[in-house]
C-alpha cells in the first residue's frame, strides 16, 4: 500500500506548492468537464477550457510538446463546441447527437493524419529527442484532435476515441511517474464509457420518436 501511495505522490516531492495546486485544479475541472460532456451539459467546455488552459501551461513547463499542443487545440475547439451547442432555432437546440457519416468519417482520418504529422513536426522544431513514449503521444495526440472535434459536432463516435486514447495515456504517464495524471485519464476512461452508453441510449431514443 505504501509502494503505491510513493507512486502517486513521489513526483511531487520537488515540485513548487503552486504547481501542484495548479494540477489538482485541473484535475477537478477535467473530470468535471467529462461529467458533463457524458450528461450532454454545455458546461463541459467552460470548465474543460479551465483545464486545458491550466495544463498547457504544466505541460510546457515539463517539455511534453504533444500534449500541450492537444490541449491548447482543446482550449480553441471548445469555444469552437461551446457556441455549437449553444446554437438553437425557435429556442431548441440545433445540433442534435448523432453517427459519423462517410464524410465526417474521412475528415476524422485527415485531422488524425495531419496531427500527427503537425506534432511530430513541433518536437523536432524544438530539438526533441524524439523516443518511443514520444511516438505514443504523437499517436494519441491524433485520436484526441479528432475525438475533439467529433465531440465539438456530438458525434457518437467522440467517445470511442476518448476510450482508446485514454486506455494508452494511463501508461504513459505512469512511467512517467505522473501518478495523479495517470489516475484522471483512468477515471476520465470510465466516465468515457458511460458517456458513450447514455449518448447511444438518448440517440436510439431520439430515432424511436423521429
Amino acid at each position: 500500500m505504501s509502494e503505491i501511495l510513493d507512486f502517486f505522490i513521489a513526483a511531487y516531492r520537488e515540485n513548487s506548492t503552486h504547481f501542484i495546486v495548479l494540477e489538482a485544479i485541473a484535475f477537478v475541472f477535467g473530470i468535471a468537464s467529462v461529467w458533463y460532456a457524458k450528461k450532454e451539459n454545455i458546461l463541459v467546455y467552460p470548465t474543460g477550457i479551465i483545464c486545458t488552459i491550466i495544463t498547457v501551461y504544466l505541460l510546457y513547463i515539463n517539455e511534453y510538446f504533444g500534449d500541450m499542443m492537444m490541449n491548447f487545440y482543446y482550449s480553441v475547439m471548445s469555444i469552437y463546441g461551446w457556441w455549437n451547442w449553444s446554437r438553437k432555432k425557435d429556442d431548441a437546440y440545433i445540433v442534435p447527437i448523432s453517427r459519423t457519416n462517410l464524410k465526417e468519417k474521412i475528415i476524422g482520418i485527415v485531422l488524425f493524419l495531419m496531427t500527427m504529422g503537425v506534432t511530430y513536426l513541433v518536437y523536432s522544431a524544438n530539438n526533441y529527442d524524439i523516443q518511443i513514449p514520444n511516438y505514443i503521444d504523437i499517436f494519441t495526440s491524433g485520436i484526441f484532435f479528432t475525438a475533439m472535434w467529433f465531440m465539438a459536432n456530438k458525434k457518437l463516435e467522440n467517445w470511442s476515441l476518448w476510450i482508446i486514447a485514454n486506455v494508452i495515456t494511463i501508461p504513459l504517464y505512469a512511467y512517467r511517474g505522473l501518478g495523479m495524471l495517470s489516475l484522471q485519464y483512468l477515471i476520465f476512461t470510465l466516465l468515457a464509457i458511460q458517456g458513450y452508453n447514455a449518448w447511444r441510449t438518448s440517440l436510439n431514443k431520439n430515432l424511436v420518436t423521429a
